[in-house]
């Protein structure tokens, strides 16, 4: 799967120049199967009174089912949504190319930035399918909820959306990797640049593999200091089922390895933290092995 993050700059409070404004950066992007936008990608980070949100129904979905249409791919990005209890959502749709769709909505609010006044916080994860690959959906300040995130053996990569400010930069690109690592999965994240009337944005777009490894990264691209914090785009290509085959015989080694020591030297053998899905493997593979448990 061909996987295209798109860093852009965000108007603030004005969702038809930001369609006008994506629709030319669109044009111009890499062909891909996914595309994935930043969050509040229609309006900027809405979150205090007065800033403007969307309604429903949201003219930020219908405009991603027309692209995503037009693109024969899927398109992913959040939007600032009124919804009928009176508050908002900061609403993570996934729309693929026939229209149909599955959002989350975001679950911690950035207390900080006004969020947990206007907005409410969703109450379930989402894990969508698509093209073979299982995406958990999670917006910014998720990333700071380890728990949350963790992979309960039900995702293949993270797809994560963000208004990260540049004064945060560190924390950003220190979290999305160890989400990553712990949870031995691919991370797409998708940072904006720019300002808004609060804060200022420098991007960090990244896609980051299963060892923490920055597999691309829109400002890898060059290494100018000046083009940092500038628009633009990545594509990857992500081949879960190569990892997961490769991963899996690299565990059954391990094992056999450890086991082999533990019968030799008689003495338990500790082995690194694993997630659900990896530590079933090293089950299965040492169950037949006599002297053994596990």
């Amino acid at each position: 799967m061909k996987i295209c993050l798109v860093q852009s700059d965000i108007a603030w409070g004005d969702p038809q120049a930001n369609f006008a404004h994506l629709d030319t950066l669109l044009a111009g992007a890499p062909k891909a199967d996914l595309y994935v936008l930043p969050e509040m990608f229609t309006t900027g980070f809405a979150t205090l009174e007065g800033a403007t949100v969307e309604q429903e129904p949201s003219v930020g979905l219908a405009w991603m089912q027309r692209k995503a249409a037009k693109l024969k791919a899927a398109v992913a990005g959040s939007v600032a949504l009124q919804t009928p209890s009176g508050k908002c959502a900061n609403r993570f749709f996934f729309v693929r190319p026939d229209g149909s769709y599955e959002h989350y909505d975001k679950r911690h609010l950035f207390g900080y930035g006004g969020e947990g006044e206007r907005f409410q916080g969703g109450q379930r994860r989402v894990v969508v399918e698509y093209g073979g690959v299982r995406f958990l959906l999670a917006v910014c300040y998720d990333v700071r909820f380890p728990v949350w995130l963790r992979n309960r053996d039900d995702y293949d990569a993270i797809l994560l959306v963000a208004s990260w400010p540049d004064v945060r930069r560190f924390a950003w690109d220190t979290l999305s990797r160890a989400r990553a690592i712990e949870n031995a999965c691919y991370l797409a994240a998708v940072n904006r640049v720019g300002t808004d009337p609060a804060c200022s944005y420098n991007g960090g777009t990244t896609f980051i593999g299963p060892f923490g490894e920055t597999l691309a990264a829109v400002q890898y691209l060059t290494r100018l200091k000046v083009n940092r914090d500038r628009e633009g785009y990545v594509r990857v290509t992500l081949d879960t089922e190569g990892y997961r085959a490769r991963r899996e015989d690299t565990l059954i080694r391990l094992a056999n390895r450890m086991a082999n020591r533990a019968l030799r030297t008689g003495r338990k053998v500790s082995l690194e933290p694993m997630n659900p899905y990896e530590r079933r493997i090293i089950h299965y593979a040492l169950q037949p092995v006599e002297g053994i448990s596990t």
